[in-house]
């Protein structure tokens, strides 16, 4: 599957376990979901870390913690996270997550940055479409 490490962290090359928590979320509130299932099968037959973790259901749902990411402009940001879950009707769950650095740090100063640079922005009238470099 395209993506799948697309959510890889950079510093150990594994896949992001958010990939896990998700299909085990989505699994457990949509059992009889067939694309979901198709996408889990698909998943644990080009990844055997995938496979194996699903067969432990060797994950954790985490509502906060760290994230480090890789910002073409501004480069590493490490932020912290929480997220909330905003419960909807017919069972579905949306999620709000909230990103922060700390006060202080120079992931602070990125963030600031970025801040004013898309308070500058014209709003886009049509979906942002980043080039490939």
């Amino acid at each position: 599957m395209v993506g799948v490490r697309s959510h890889a962290d950079q510093s150990s090359n594994r896949i992001d376990l958010s990939i896990f928590v998700a299909a085990l979320a989505e699994a457990a509130r949509e059992p009889h979901d067939r694309v979901l299932r198709e996408l889990i099968g698909e998943l644990s037959t080009l990844s055997p870390e995938f496979r194996t973790r699903w067969a432990r259901h060797d994950v954790r749902i985490r509502h906060e913690g760290v994230k480090r990411l890789q910002h073409p402009e501004v480069g590493r940001l490490e932020l912290t996270f929480r997220a909330l879950d905003l419960p909807v009707s017919n069972r579905a769950v949306h999620e709000l997550t909230f990103y922060t650095a700390e006060p202080g740090t120079a992931d602070e100063d990125r963030l600031k940055l970025l801040t004013s640079w898309a308070a500058t922005q014209p709003p886009a009238t049509e979906p942002t479409r980043h080039k490939s470099r």
